[in-house]
Formats: structure tokens, sequence, C-alpha cells
């Protein structure tokens, strides 16, 4: 029905010779392919283009099917290579398929050194200076110094020292390590063992059926102090990975009595969610999960930004961090990591802050006896 809705939206539209302009998500896109073709665009544009880095994804064989009837195809994304140069190729594909091919494990083997389990994992890359040449033939470059007039960035931690969950992370951080010695390690157990660890820092304890055990609140305990010395009078918005971390800051900010939103997966309505924390007194506080909040929304009405937790993707990162630090915004812009000390969170900060994939980095100081 939502498809036979959207069909008729499109046929509705009247080809008077004048300028056309019709805006589809991508989740969207991929179930509209002959729809779309069959309105026949002259151009096709994919903004945030990484969302097609995944060549097997629906949504990025879609959206090169429609691209590939128009006339003009262009891509913008301000992080088109998060986990490497791999990523380069799906959106290419997708622009222009003359300058990678067609076949991603010919452009693999021209470009990525394999290895690993089966030798069927990319352990590192290859003729880099012309992949980036072909790359830059039909790309133009501008960094946001160059674009926006906007102000400084500061980064700072905030530090906390596990306590009650001092055990658990201690019992869970041997088992990764048996795990790891048992077998081959692999980027995939590498990340999982790693979520379980930061779902501890967290103060929550995984549990293989059912919801998350809270273990600890040494992370709330810092977040609660830093809150009652924020100024009431200022927006703030807190970054969390998991659901119940957003539930657990939202009991610390009525506690305090600041107003305050959850912003995540099942949020409804989360157009109204925004305009409100930007035009509005209320809430003060906007608490959001960094894989729903990273990307189209603008909340620089805050001009500070604390990391409760983060995911593995630096993509993710950097897209959440621009939602405060864009077009409009006149302050400074402040991010606060709360980081349990000598713990995973520090592993997965410095990753992200060196632009690394988090497995890969894990995985090299596991080589060198140093992963903790």
């Amino acid at each position: 029905k939502m498809s036979l809705k959207k069909d008729a939206i499109l046929e509705a539209i009247p080809n008077n010779g004048s300028l056309i302009v019709v805006i589809v998500n991508y989740s969207s896109a991929w179930r509209l392919v002959p729809e779309l073709q069959n309105w026949a665009p002259d151009m096709v544009i994919a903004d945030e283009s990484q969302a097609l880095k995944n060549g097997q994804s629906e949504q990025s064989k879609g959206c090169t099917a429609i691209g590939s009837k128009a006339k003009y195809r262009l891509i913008l994304t301000g992080t088109p290579v998060s986990q490497g140069p791999m990523d380069f190729f799906s959106q290419y594909k997708f622009l222009d398929d003359r300058i990678f091919g067609k076949s991603f494990p010919k452009f693999r083997g021209e470009y990525a050194l394999m290895g690993g389990y089966m030798n069927h994992e990319v352990v590192g890359f290859k003729n880099l200076e012309t992949l980036t040449g072909k790359a830059h033939s039909i790309a133009f470059r501008v960094t946001k110094a160059e674009a926006l007039d906007l102000p400084e960035t500061l980064d700072q931690n905030l530090y906390c020292y596990l306590d009650e969950a001092a055990t658990a992370y201690e019992e869970m951080e041997k088992k990764m390590v048996t795990t790891l010695k048992e077998g081959e390690v692999t980027a995939p157990i590498v990340l999982t063992q790693l979520l379980r660890l930061q779902q501890i820092t967290g103060g929550f304890l995984p549990m293989e059926e059912g919801n998350p055990v809270q273990v600890g609140n040494e992370k709330l305990k810092v977040f609660k102090e830093f809150l009652e010395d924020f100024p009431r009078d200022k927006k703030l918005v807190v970054v969390a990975r998991f659901v119940p971390e957003l539930h657990a800051l939202k009991q610390v900010c009525d506690q305090l009595q600041r107003s305050s939103t959850v912003f995540y997966g099942a949020t409804e309505n989360r157009g109204e969610v925004v305009r409100k924390f930007q035009e509005e007194k209320d809430p003060n506080v906007l608490l959001i999960q960094i894989q729903t909040g990273g990307v189209g929304i603008t909340l620089h009405r805050a001009d500070t930004m604390l990391f409760y937790s983060m995911d593995f993707s630096y993509n993710n990162y950097e897209q959440v961090k621009a939602r405060v630090h864009r077009i409009g915004q006149e302050n400074k812009v402040t991010y606060i990591h709360l980081l349990a000390k000598d713990t995973v969170d520090e592993t997965i900060l410095t990753a992200l802050q060196n632009k690394r994939d988090v497995a890969e980095l894990v995985v090299d100081k596991m080589k060198n006896n140093s992963i903790f």
C-alpha cells in the first residue's frame, strides 16, 4: 500500500518543463526502483553517499539501478571512507563504474591485501596512490574549514574508575582473553567481545537471554556531578550507544529536575522532538542514540556534547559530532568523552580519534601483547 501511494505521488507530479525535485530517503528508494526508473529523472543525487558503501545491501543495489537510468549522477559526503579504502567501490559504482569497474573482487584484488581466516579478510592495502588518483579524478573536495566559517572545537575527557562494575569487567575480560587465545583472532570476534566489555563500563552486564542487568553506576555518578554543575540556561546533547544507558541517563536528568527527551530508534515524531530542542526552552537535555541521531538533524542550539559511550564506527562518531558543529553555531563547541579509566573505553576513543577501525587497533595491540 505504501508503495502504491508513493507511486501515485510520482505519477501526479506535472511534467511542464520546469525543474522538479523529488526527495526520497534510502530506505524507500530501493523499494521503488521500477517506479523511480519509469519516472526517468535526468539527475540522481546520493546525499550522505557513505550509505551506499556496502555493495551487498538492498539500498546500494537499488540506488545504483536507479542512477543507471539517469544522464547525470552526483554523490555528496563528508566521510567517503570510514572503514577503509574498500568503501570507495560501491559509491563509485553508482557514480561512474568506469573509474573502478563493476567487479568488487577485481577491485579488491587490485587494492587490498588478503589474509586471516581462509584468506577472506582484508588485512592491508596496496596501490593506494593509484586508487586515490582515480578517486580524485572526478571528485571535488572542500574541507569544512574552507566552506564554513565555524567556531573552534574543543575535546575533553572526563574519567571515572570502575568500582561496583570492576568484578564483572575483570571476569568478562578474562573470558575474552581465553576466547581469543583458543581460536583465531578475527575482527567479528574481537568486536563482539569489546561490545560486552563496553556495556559493562556503562553499568550494564549483557545477558544471553533477557535485558541487561545493571552492575554499576560509576559513569552515571560522574554524569550526575557534571550535570549538577552544567548551567541550567544552556542546552546539552548526550550521546550513548545502548538503549538501557539512555533510560538510565533520563532518570538522572529527572532526579536533577532537568527536562530531557530520549531520541533513539523507537522515537516517534522525531522532527518535532528536534524542533522543540532547537526552538523551545524544554527539553534542556537531548539524549540521543549514536546510530539514530547521527545524520540529518541540526542541534546547534547546544554547544556542548557529552559522549557517555560510542560505537565502533568512525563515520558515526564524526557524523554525530557534526550535529552541533554546523551552520548557525556561534559558540565554541565542546565535546566531552566520559571514560572508565584503564578500560576498553580508552581504546575505542583512541581508535576513533585516529580515524582507525576499532577492531584493527585491538588486533594490533594483541599481537604486541598490549591489548589492555
